[in-house]
């Protein structure tokens, strides 16, 4: 629904609109927000090292899955490299190197960042230990049961696995190694 009201600004009236958004019964404009102001007060969104980390977030996905489906379409790696394992392989290195890029951006931008205080409690430092070493177990097992073609998109250069994972820890969830790699960096930031 829009809600209109008339306003006059100087000579002349203006009618403005605001869209009624509903969320739960609720509207979504009549929600108290000062405690989300509160914690957006803790980010310097105007840091370098922040804009850094957030550009390498979003780049690093964006550009693995435009360059696998590049490939699917063109197969311009697999002639280029001469073998669709090869070039699979390549690309993986590369995913890795990225990786590695916006893991230690990100840490850079952590510590760059006014801390909260109760991030300073010892429980709270644990708790991301335990994120941290769940996180690790899911992203492990899975590059393990998917092996280094089926983690790093070989199924985009024509590499399929025999059959579906169904194992640890794909028989506990969807997406481990998501959620693994969330677990990981939820678990860095509470440390």
């Amino acid at each position: 629904q829009n809600k209109s009201n008339t306003q006059v600004r100087g000579d002349r009236e203006v009618k403005c609109f605001r869209a009624q958004v509903v969320l739960c019964d609720y509207d979504v404009f009549q929600m108290d927000l000062a405690p989300a102001r509160g914690l957006l007060r803790l980010v310097d969104f105007g840091e370098t090292t922040f804009c850094v980390a957030v550009a390498a977030i979003i780049f690093n996905p964006l550009f693995w899955n435009l360059v696998a489906r590049w490939e699917h379409r063109t197969r311009r790696l697999t002639a280029l490299f001469g073998s669709p394992y090869v070039a699979c392989y390549c690309l993986g290195f590369v995913i890795l190197l990225l990786n590695v890029c916006r893991s230690h951006s990100m840490t850079v931008a952590m510590k760059a960042q006014p801390r909260w205080d109760v991030l300073e409690r010892t429980e709270v430092y644990y708790m991301g230990v335990v994120l941290m070493v769940v996180g690790t177990v899911l992203v492990v097992s899975s590059f393990l049961a998917l092996g280094f073609t089926g983690t790093f998109l070989g199924d985009y250069f024509g590499i399929l696995m025999d059959e579906k994972a169904t194992g640890f820890p794909f028989n506990l969830i969807e997406n481990p190694m998501y959620w693994g790699s969330t677990a990981n960096y939820f678990g860095l930031a509470l440390m």
